[in-house]
């Protein structure tokens, strides 16, 4: 009886004791698999940031500022001249979300401003329109210029004369590039556009660019032409068509995650990328897009799809250099 009471009691014993080290197990599994879900997430969420810090960099770069600037949205809104195409771009953008892969530039708009040469006894003849060096002459489609005219004071026909300014061994040169007669009513202030293949071919060669000579003479020879806007006037500006090739595509297949994914390999995220949440009110349209970012892990077998990473993996001893996905 004894005995029996023995091996009973070593039988639970040893069945405790399994239990408790399958619990131990289960435990240290767990724990495993929560600090590395958890370490996970501390990457990815470092991967977020990081990817919000480059795109702003971008768009700072591409707009040729190095910080943003401390102007609220509505007072943007209250400079920009009241032109058609500014007012179409901004009432295309306002409610929509931009895909990353459609968010391009198409179109650019640059105000004028007054010309490193083009002074006439100090005072700016107008006008020089300053172009990113980022985008290239080959990608420029056409340039169209939107001219803002004060009131006549009666019916009249204004001669509008656009003229390139040219640096020479004398001082400065004029070589005309368009003249235009154009019919206006008295007492209105109205806006034209002048959309001329040699404006193209202006932009087409920065090393020439020292401005544009504007200007638009009524019948009286009075100068309607708004160069160098004053207080409550709208200046002329340049809008700029790009093609459309600049367009990044996707150059990979890689694997596509949402945020609850637990997914180890490297993949694509999505990323709403909120200009007001940046408290970057200044950028009047798209007010939004999707964006992506990766984060993960590029193991060996992972990286064969990738020629190039494959390649450097090879000469470096088997550690991966990334990335395994293009955002």
């Amino acid at each position: 009886m004894q005995f029996m009471l023995y091996l009973t009691l070593l039988g639970v014993l040893s069945t405790t004791m399994g239990m408790n080290e399958t619990t131990r197990r289960q435990a240290n599994v767990t724990e495993e698999g929560e600090v590395q879900q958890c370490s996970n997430c501390e990457f990815r969420e470092q991967s977020r940031l990081m990817r919000l810090h480059n795109i702003r960099s971008q768009i700072l770069s591409i707009l040729r500022l190095e910080q943003a600037p401390n102007i609220s949205r509505e007072m943007i809104r209250q400079l920009l001249p009241k032109a058609p195409p500014l007012t179409q771009l901004i009432d295309q953008y306002e409610h929509r979300v931009e895909d990353e892969e459609r968010a391009t530039t198409e179109t650019i708009i640059t105000m004028a401003k007054p010309g490193p040469m083009s002074q006439q006894d100090g005072i700016p003849s107008c006008c020089f329109f300053n172009l990113s060096p980022k985008i290239r002459p080959n990608n420029i489609l056409h340039a169209q210029l939107w001219v803002h005219l004060r009131p006549a004071d009666t019916v009249t026909t204004v001669f509008l004369q656009i003229s390139r300014i040219k640096a020479t061994t004398e001082g400065n040169s004029r070589i005309r590039i368009l003249s235009l007669k154009i019919d206006v009513v008295s007492g209105s202030s109205s806006w034209q556009s002048v959309d001329n293949q040699l404006l193209k071919t202006w932009l087409h060669q920065p090393e020439t660019h020292y401005g544009l000579e504007i200007k638009a003479y009524d019948s009286k020879r009075q100068d309607l032409a708004v160069t160098v806007a004053e207080l409550g006037e709208e200046g002329l500006f340049m809008e700029v068509k790009i093609s459309e090739n600049l367009k990044r595509s996707r150059r990979d297949s890689a694997l596509d995650c949402d945020e609850e994914s637990s997914e180890t390999l490297c993949c694509r995220y999505p990323l709403t990328i909120d200009f007001e949440a940046f408290g970057w009110d200044w950028i009047i349209a798209p007010k939004r897009f999707k964006a992506n970012y990766c984060s993960g892990e590029c193991e060996y077998m992972h990286l064969q799809k990738y020629p190039h990473t494959h390649l450097v993996n090879k000469a470096s001893a088997g550690v991966p250099q990334g990335p395994c996905c293009t955002p």
